[in-house]
Parts: C-alpha cells; sequence; structure tokens
C-alpha cells in the first residue's frame, strides 16, 4: 500500500495498460481520477471516477485537474497512458496523420502535465510517470512517426524532471516493449497467422515473451510512489531486454 493518501490522475485509462495502471495504483491505496476517450471503459477499480474526454483539449485537461480538487482537494500522481500507435511509410504519410500522432503522444501529455503540476505544487511535489514505448529509444522499419512522437515524450520528460526536481516534482518514463494488449495481438491478426506472427516477435526478445499490462502497472507503481523518491528524469525500459541488445 505504497500510496495510501495519494490522488492519482490515469490518463488513456480505457486502454490495457491504462486500466493495469489504474488497478495497480489503486491496489496501492490511491485515490483515482481516470480518463479516456472511450465512453464506457468497462469495469473500474473500486472508488474510481472515470470521465471520457480527449486529452488534445486544454479546456477539457484543465477540467480534469479542477475535479480532483473537488473530488479529493489536489493531486499527487499523475499517470500519462494517452498515445496513439501508428504504422507509417514516410512515403505516405500525410500531415494530417503525422500531425495527430504528436498531438496524441506529446501534445496531450503535454498539457496534462501543464496542469497538474500547479495542483502538485500546492501539495509540496508529486509525481508524473509517462508512458513512452522501447520504439522511442531505438528505431525499427515502418514506425519512424510513432517512434519520433514517442521520442519526443522521453525528452519532454527529461527536460520537465530538470525544470521541476527542486520543487518536489519527479517526472519519470516507463517505456514498455510489446506488449500482450488487444491492438497488439489485432495486429498480428491483421498479418495472417497471428500465432506465428507472435512466435517471430517473441523470437526478438531476450526474455522470450511480451510484456503484460501487469508488468507496465508494476513498474509504474514503483516510480509514482516515494520508495522512487530520487529518481527523476529516468527512462525505465519493461522490454525484457529488448533495447539492451
Amino acid at each position: 500500500m505504497r500510496l495510501v493518501g495519494k490522488i492519482a490522475l490515469v490518463t488513456g485509462a480505457g486502454s490495457d495498460i491504462g486500466f493495469a495502471v489504474s488497478e495497480r495504483l489503486a491496489a496501492e491505496g490511491a485515490r483515482l481520477l481516470l480518463t479516456g476517450r472511450r465512453t464506457d471503459p468497462g469495469p473500474l477499480p473500486a472508488g474510481a471516477v472515470y470521465v471520457a474526454g480527449d486529452l488534445r483539449d486544454e479546456a477539457f485537461v484543465a477540467g480534469l485537474v479542477t475535479r480532483a480538487r473537488q473530488l479529493h482537494g489536489g493531486l499527487d500522481v499523475l499517470v500519462n497512458c494517452v498515445g496513439r500507435q501508428f504504422d507509417s511509410d514516410l512515403r505516405t504519410t500525410d500531415a494530417a496523420d503525422a500531425r495527430d500522432v504528436l498531438d496524441a503522444n506529446v501534445v496531450a501529455p503535454l498539457l496534462a502535465m501543464k496542469h497538474a503540476i500547479p495542483a502538485m505544487l500546492e501539495r509540496g511535489g508529486g509525481s508524473i510517470v509517462n508512458i513512452a514505448s522501447r520504439l522511442g529509444i531505438v528505431a525499427i522499419p515502418g514506425q519512424a512517426v510513432y517512434s519520433a512522437a514517442k521520442g519526443g515524450l522521453i525528452m519532454l520528460s527529461k527536460g520537465a524532471a530538470l525544470d521541476f526536481a527542486d520543487r518536489g516534482i519527479r517526472v519519470n518514463v516507463v517505456a514498455p516493449g510489446l506488449t500482450d494488449t488487444r491492438a497488439v495481438r489485432a495486429s498480428f491478426e491483421r498479418q495472417g497467422d497471428a500465432a506465428a506472427v507472435r512466435r517471430a516477435r517473441e523470437a526478438t526478445i531476450p526474455a522470450g515473451r511480451l510484456a503484460t499490462p501487469a508488468d507496465v502497472a508494476l513498474a509504474v507503481a514503483f516510480l509514482a510512489s516515494d520508495e522512487a523518491a530520487y529518481i527523476t528524469g529516468a527512462v525505465l525500459p519493461v522490454d525484457g531486454g529488448y533495447t539492451a541488445a
């Protein structure tokens, strides 16, 4: 129960990773305000409040932080699970798609941080954990735009960590490897023999398996907690050794 007494906002909570993070933070004792674009996110952790909306809308983001103050008196933890996967061929990627990927993966977390930080400062500090990707650290074919976006999120996080380290706010990144989510399983199915595609992907991972959403959530909970009190500006790969190769 490392987060008892903490108030946490989780964005992208309707995703598989966002839901796992929400469950883990609740199990650690946090009081939760959750948001995502899904109007029906499914079952919620006990006591959690969910508000549907678009994190690219700054007025909506500001309202979320106001809601956290109204419900719980402030904000201690922000976890940005919001994002958009995108397979790209630069010869056919148009400006609208590129902007949308950057908005989802960089601008939306930036806006959440912008409005969360003042609320955290009111409480003497806080912890921000941004979910990036192994592809923000290394590149693979067909993912140039997505890699650029997640790499941008990593550098945004490092810069914010330096800006607020002396005021008690920590900013860290969890960079998951290929994770067993609905979206990933659907991508395998689009490529033909899903089981064969999965085996081929797992063969590229030193640990020999995909990450689970729970693997990611455990790393997030650690960085959100006071156990990580002297860690800021860090990028924690949760990728089974993929980026160590």
